[in-house]
């Protein structure tokens, strides 16, 4: 009786059950791994393409409080510009600065025209706070350059000034009133009587070489060294105030420029 013939099958040389479903679990895990690495390009991309338009609305709200307006929201501009006349200049204001907001707000979901309006406000709000952080040193070291008190007025703390600083004081004091007057002086700082400083009050530092004429109070106002050199200091730059001097006075810098 023949013994039945049993193919004597052999695997591949250097190949085994166990070798190909190792590499195939590696392939496997390389594919994962490739896919999670787009998903995550894809992300970035994303975030970075928000940030990018997060940046770019907060750099254009910085315009709003420096040429549109100082206090007004901007939702009410936008949605009260017709009711009063005030809100209505600063709605044409805005969208001269900004002509694209109408297209680009028509476009947007509710919620992300929310978020716009947030980071136009975040910028503008942002920019207030800079320039006044900004000037509270600048303004003290012109003031000392200039009218030369004694002692200085020291540039961080803003404590010294007011008018119990004889040199802030004189640019303080209301135009009607003669700060080198003893009593005038004396009057304001206690607050008494017909030296009380309000609202109402134009102070010295408004004018041209921080004189007024009361007969004509339109005349140099707006026109002060110090008022020249702050819009210098904002809208171009520090460095363009500390060249002041050498320009001449205010009025000859607003007819110039």
């Amino acid at each position: 009786m023949s013994q039945p013939i049993v193919d004597d099958v052999t695997q591949p040389q250097g190949s085994s059950p166990s070798i190909a479903l190792a590499t195939s679990e590696d392939a496997h895990q390389r594919w994962k791994i490739a896919e999670l690495q787009e998903k995550l390009q894809v992300l970035e991309s994303g975030q970075a393409m928000k940030r990018r338009e997060t940046n770019y609305y907060v750099s254009k709200g910085r315009a709003i409080r420096r040429i549109v307006t100082l206090y007004d929201a901007l939702e009410d501009l936008i949605a009260e510009n017709d009711s009063q006349e005030c809100l209505q200049f600063g709605y044409i204001a805005l969208s001269n600065a900004l002509s694209w907001f109408h297209s680009r707000a028509s476009e947007l979901e509710y919620n992300e025209y929310l978020q716009m309006l947030k980071k136009l406000r975040q910028g503008a709000d942002g920019t207030r706070g800079d320039d006044t952080s900004k000037l509270k040193s600048l303004v003290a070291d012109w003031v000392n350059r200039e009218l030369k008190p004694n002692p200085p007025i020291d540039t961080d703390d803003k404590s010294c000034r007011r008018f119990i600083n004889d040199a802030c004081g004189r640019l303080l004091c209301p135009t009607e009133l003669d700060w080198s007057n003893p009593i005038v002086r004396a009057g304001i700082r206690d607050c008494a009587g017909r030296h009380v400083v309000t609202e109402m009050s134009w102070p010295t530092f408004m004018y041209e070489k921080y004189t007024a004429d009361l007969d004509n109070l339109e005349e140099g106002l707006f026109k002060s060294s110090l008022l020249v050199q702050t819009y210098k200091a904002i809208f171009t730059s520090p460095s363009s105030a500390k060249e002041f001097a050498n320009e001449g006075d205010g009025a000859d810098i607003i007819a110039n420029n």
